[in-house]
């Protein structure tokens, strides 16, 4: 008898989101779901070919599955840097097509290539040449900018991108205004357009298409996965409320067994991490400002988003804070704390033994 087959990553991802998809959010990330394929920020290729690769890209190896994202517009430059990341062992390099900062608009690549979409061909066709052969390369646009029409603008790149070799493409379903809206308002203002990406499905049945965009909880998630999408890419929902988003994908999302870890499990998870970190000379609050969700929508939430606001950026802080965090939500709401001291560690990812403002939106 075939064993089932194991549902790929790609089935939900957490967005690249500048700023905050860092490697001390991936880890944390990692600890609620061992399975969801998880996004580096964005790295420009300039940056990466010009710059310290080991700082650009380190990470540890438990964050696998992850995904490098690169913006530039050069294929050359583009190349030379999948090359330089060829050996940190990411599992998908994939092209910045969607962000509209004026930063990323600047260097005249992210959204506003999607006003040239044989160059954004291209450039994929650079960057699968250069990768691995077991590294996927995938693209990341939005529907269109500005005043192009995405029923045709949006069909046209992805047959494009299919010409060149592509098999996976995320698909944020808004347009991005470049001129005249922030990338706050970018991610609210223009309308979602689901159904559009739906269609694009039905008539590219060959390219992999992840939806991203306004996808707010998992029965959103397996609702678009059921009419016939190969993943679901979630971005903000999963940074503020990580837990309700990431604790029950393995199961519900990739139908791995339970029991799903509790927040105190991953905060014991998390605990000798942040022990390495801070013994390496780093700084609690650079790892907690990302677990401030936590215990979001659960009794407590406040108490544990106070103390670790309050003091983890204090010089010299260490895990008596996360300690004092923890002590607040069981004082706020005793029955939540049914797990045992996470100073002796329970349940850590997927089961296995272990010993704020909203996130500015990648591309």
């Amino acid at each position: 008898m075939t064993a089932p087959r194991t549902p790929p990553a790609h089935r939900l991802s957490v967005a690249p989101m500048m700023d905050w998809t860092d490697r001390h959010c991936r880890y944390f990330h990692r600890q609620m779901s061992a399975r969801a394929l998880l996004y580096t920020e964005m790295v420009t290729a300039q940056a990466l070919v010009h710059g310290d690769p080991r700082r650009l890209l380190g990470h540890d190896p438990a964050e696998r599955p992850i995904a490098l994202q690169l913006g530039g517009s050069d294929p050359g430059l583009l190349a030379r840097a999948v090359r330089i990341a060829a050996p940190f062992g990411f599992d998908e390099i994939n092209l910045n097509v969607g962000c509209p900062s004026d930063r990323v608009q600047s260097g005249c690549f992210g959204a506003a290539l999607m006003r040239t979409p044989g160059l954004v061909a291209d450039c994929l066709a650079a960057m699968r040449d250069a990768a691995p052969p077991d590294v996927a390369v995938t693209l990341k646009c939005r529907i269109g900018v500005d005043d192009q029409n995405p029923e045709a603008v949006l069909p046209d790149l992805l047959a494009r991108a299919a010409a060149v070799g592509l098999r996976r493409v995320v698909v944020h379903a808004r347009k991005a205004w470049l001129q005249g809206l922030s990338p706050k308002q970018n991610r609210e203002i223009p309308p979602l357009d689901h159904d559009l990406v739906h269609r694009t499905k039905r008539a590219f049945p060959g390219l992999e298409i992840v939806l991203n965009g306004g996808i707010a909880g998992l029965d959103a998630a397996l609702a678009h996965l059921g009419a016939g999408l190969d993943g679901v890419m979630i971005g903000r929902a999963a940074y503020q409320t990580p837990a309700a988003i990431l604790i029950p994908a393995d199961r519900r999302i990739f139908g791995a067994a339970g029991p799903d870890p509790t927040p105190f499990d991953v905060a014991a998870a998390m605990r000798p991490y942040i022990a390495r970190h801070l013994a390496g000379g780093g700084r609690l609050h650079a790892v907690t400002r990302h677990m401030l969700g936590l215990f979001a929508g659960l009794p407590g939430a406040r108490a544990w988003r106070q103390v670790l606001s309050a003091r983890g950026h204090e010089p010299g802080a260490g895990l008596e804070v996360l300690d004092d965090a923890l002590a607040a939500v069981a004082r706020a709401a005793p029955a939540v704390m049914s797990g045992p001291e996470i100073s002796r560690g329970s349940r850590g990812p997927a089961g296995a033994a272990t010993g704020a403002e909203p996130p500015p939106a990648g591309g």
